[in-house]
């Protein structure tokens, strides 16, 4: 167990009170890195539950609720961090959402206009944010945001996830191209089909079992399995590490080959 003096710094994780979030928020405390927790706050039990499980490990963590396309409560969220931790040093712009819509021709403007909303407008107001604070901390600093296969190859049933994907690759090497002399590198991840309550909803509208689905999805990987959310929390943890600092404006993919680039 690693104790509170020994802190590489702080980590912001988004969406972490579930699936891959919650996943990412255990790695990089395990990293020995102090961790602030957001979610919606109807989330806050699960929350709180993750909070518990990072103090376990040995690390500070805190909980700051909000909605991440609400500029305000992004700032408020990045603001409180900072005052309980010193600093912010990793942001790990992870919340987003996925839902499967049926055909193009019948998606509403509604559904369209709120995965926007959640998954760019929220990541970049992550990124805004984080960065302003990294930049006035002066000593860089990393920005990793969420990704999809879907935003590497566009996916029937998901026009608007898959569209909300590539667009946040454009803004993650935007944001790496100017934030770089800052010493703050912009990154993406990537995942394949992770079993997580995001990826359940599949199962019954391709009418299968949830275990005959994620076969079928298994045997399109060259490893012949599905990544699991450790498999992604990994990569994270790489992307906040000091190793990491000559990568910059990509979108890595943890699908264990499903996509090649």
């Amino acid at each position: 167990m690693s104790s509170a003096a020994e802190s590489k710094g702080t980590a912001l994780v988004t969406g972490a009170a579930q699936g891959i979030g919650r996943a990412i928020a255990l790695q990089l405390a395990e990293d020995g890195f102090d961790v602030a927790l957001n979610d919606i706050a109807s989330k806050g039990p699960q929350l709180d539950a993750v909070k518990e499980e990072v103090i376990k490990v040995g690390r500070h963590a805190a909980v700051f609720p909000a909605d991440i396309s609400i500029d305000a409560e992004v700032k408020n969220m990045v603001a409180g961090a900072v005052k309980a931790f010193g600093g912010l040093d990793v942001m790990v712009a992870n919340a987003g959402i996925c839902k499967a819509r049926g055909s193009l021709l019948d998606i509403e403007f509604a559904d369209w206009d709120n995965t926007f909303n959640i998954n760019v407008r929220g990541t970049l107001l992550c990124y805004q944010h984080a960065a302003r604070q990294m930049i006035l901390q002066g000593h860089g600093g990393r920005i990793i945001g969420a990704c999809s296969g879907a935003g590497k190859q566009g996916m029937a049933m998901l026009p608007d996830y898959s569209s909300s994907k590539f667009a946040v690759r454009g803004l993650t090497q935007a944001a790496a191209l100017e934030f770089g002399k800052h010493g703050i590198t912009v990154n993406t991840y990537a995942p394949g089909g992770v079993i997580t309550p995001m990826t359940e909803q599949f199962a019954p509208l391709a009418g299968l079992t949830q275990e005959a689905f994620f076969a079928a999805q298994a045997q399109q990987v060259a490893t012949g399995r599905n990544p699991t959310t450790q498999d992604i929390a990994r990569l994270v943890s790489f992307l906040a590490s000091k190793e990491s600092g000559f990568i910059t404006g990509q979108s890595i993919s943890a699908d264990g080959g499903r996509y090649f680039d």
